[in-house]
């Protein structure tokens, strides 16, 4: 922490008062945000308190008033969500908003800039670049073109801009097609209705204009896929037991390991122009959301924060301070080496999407959480990418394997070869990389993920075969009672406790050693093959 900026952690003087320091350093503040941005006194900026966390928008008097009750929140003397970069600059773009332009009165309301900045928001403000300064950047990534899946950001920036219509000013062509996908979806239209009704609108344009806009649902959706915001369908076995994905299981018709057909039978008094799939998967590919968060300015500077946290405070409040990512950076040096390398998380866990109700159901979606930014970015829902629906009457248990197959295959590539991104911050083509750092589940989820056996007397994942669980005879359950005196300090007086654990006994042992990664590994590969699926439930 520069020493300029420690008055942000002394707020409290000796005699328990907000110290003349600290108000002088307020004043800083406020004069960095809006003097140096030039921003309205009006505006709104975010409030950087312990409580609000860079989150809500307040006005000066609030983000005083809060900061002097709680405090600056921890690891921010770098004042990023206010217009600071790593280089100094300040970036006006993050830090404020002013309110006349959050007003929703009808004469501040315009409809391509919405269309615009939902454009900006899904791809890199590429035209915003060349309004930044040179020194932003290093001199030697100057210049350097987006690749083709940044390039998609101009077709639909320049969707954007025409003109539907030569009577409509606001009214372009993407906001046309976005308003109507939308109706469709709020009034629950099918794709018929949705064909007649744009036939009929295009009776209300000249020929002209009819070639500008999509000429039906096919057509709308593929002209928003641009966005990157599209899911594969991928059909699976109605036992779980094997995926429909790939060269080799896209042509089958039935299952190669118990013989279930793939789809539902037709009945031969209806005409069925497509097979209906009896069970399905639903993917929304990771990759080119990974690459989004470096194609968005907003995004892209803070992607390589975890470098700098460590330097910032000396208490652990992110996992790129902890152990296990320290340890992974010596084995895998190279990857270190490209701090815009993206580290990973994965979570899951079911539910029953109608609540309490009598029906039984167990959906299982699959997040992916990006480590990268800081820990107010990273745990927002904007910022957890749902990669995986299953969705069925049972969970799928040991056989979630299958389901994870097209999210692994993103993954090896990722962690093989990377993938060609744009960087907007710095301008740049690079080769993203990413790995997968930690799975969040509970312990039943665990058991489902990692394949261990959470049920029974060996169901501790350290313990093992050592375990002291026990049988009660009465009860015909397994207990856990008293197994975790041996994991205390041998000088413990809860050793020598007889009263308050098992009757009469007196701990002398020691904990059960944790096995190497090694041997962990060979005991893996002396498994024999897990025979996927459940033939026996249909």
């Amino acid at each position: 922490m520069t020493d300029d900026r420690r008055w942000m952690y002394k707020r409290r003087g000796p005699h328990g008062d907000c110290g003349g320091e600290f108000f002088n350093g307020l004043q800083q503040f406020f004069d960095f945000v809006y003097s140096r941005l030039s921003v309205h006194p009006n505006s709104e900026i975010r409030c950087p308190c312990s409580k609000c966390g860079n989150l809500p928008y307040q006005n000066k008097a609030t983000v005083t008033e809060h900061l002097l009750n709680y405090g600056f929140m921890d690891a921010y003397s770098v004042w990023w969500a206010h217009g600071e970069t790593l280089s100094g600059n300040a970036d006006p773009w993050l830090a404020i908003r002013d309110v006349a332009s959050s007003s929703n009165t009808k004469e501040h309301v315009n409809v391509e800039d919405d269309f615009q900045h939902m454009v900006y928001d899904a791809f890199c403000p590429y035209e915003n670049i060349h309004h930044r300064n040179e020194t932003d950047f290093p001199a030697e990534t100057v210049g350097d073109e987006p690749n083709s899946h940044a390039q998609a950001f101009y077709d639909l920036l320049r969707a954007s801009t025409i003109p539907l219509g030569p009577s409509s000013n606001d009214q372009t062509v993407l906001s046309w097609v976005s308003y109507m996908l939308h109706t469709k979806t709020k009034n629950n239209i099918s794709g018929v209705g949705y064909n007649e009704i744009i036939h009929g609108c295009m009776q209300l344009l000249s020929p002209e204009d009819q070639q500008k806009v999509p000429r039906n649902f096919y057509e709308a959706k593929k002209y928003m896929r641009s966005l990157g915001l599209g899911y594969v369908k991928i059909d699976a076995c109605i036992n779980n037991c094997f995926l429909y994905y790939g060269d080799e299981g896209k042509s089958l018709t039935t299952c190669p390991v118990c013989g279930e057909d793939r789809y539902k039978r037709r009945n031969p008094a209806q005409t069925q122009k497509k097979d209906k799939s009896r069970n399905c998967l639903w993917y929304l590919p990771i990759i080119p959301r990974l690459q989004r968060l470096y194609m968005s300015h907003k995004t892209a500077e803070h992607m390589i924060w975890h470098l700098k946290c460590r330097a910032d405070s000396e208490v652990l409040i992110h996992p790129a301070q902890s152990a296990a990512w320290k340890h992974f950076n010596e084995v895998h040096p190279s990857f270190a080496r490209e701090p815009r390398n993206v580290h990973l998380g994965l979570a899951t866990d079911g539910f029953n999407p109608w609540g309490h109700s009598s029906t039984s159901y167990s959906c299982w979606p699959v997040f992916i959480v990006v480590y990268n930014l800081p820990p107010e970015m990273c745990m927002r829902p904007e910022f957890t990418f749902l990669t995986l629906v299953i969705s069925r009457p049972k969970n799928p248990g040991k056989n979630i394997d299958v389901f994870l197959r097209p999210l692994i295959d993103d993954l090896k590539q990722l962690w093989s070869s990377g993938v060609e991104t744009f960087d907007s911050f710095r301008k740049q083509n690079f080769t993203m990389r990413a790995m997968l750092m930690w799975t969040i589940t509970d312990f039943p989820g665990y058991g489902m993920v990692s394949g261990w056996n959470t049920h029974g007397r060996l169901s501790c994942p350290y313990c093992m075969e050592m375990t002291r669980a026990f049988y009660l005879q009465h009860g015909h359950k397994i207990s856990f009672f008293d197994c975790h005196r041996q994991f205390l300090p041998e000088s413990h007086s809860y050793r020598m406790d007889t009263t308050q654990f098992l009757k009469g006994r007196f701990e002398f042992g020691s904990p059960p050693p944790r096995l190497e990664g090694q041997a962990v590994r060979d005991r893996v590969d002396a498994l024999p093959d897990v025979l996927f699926g459940n033939p026996s439930t249909n």
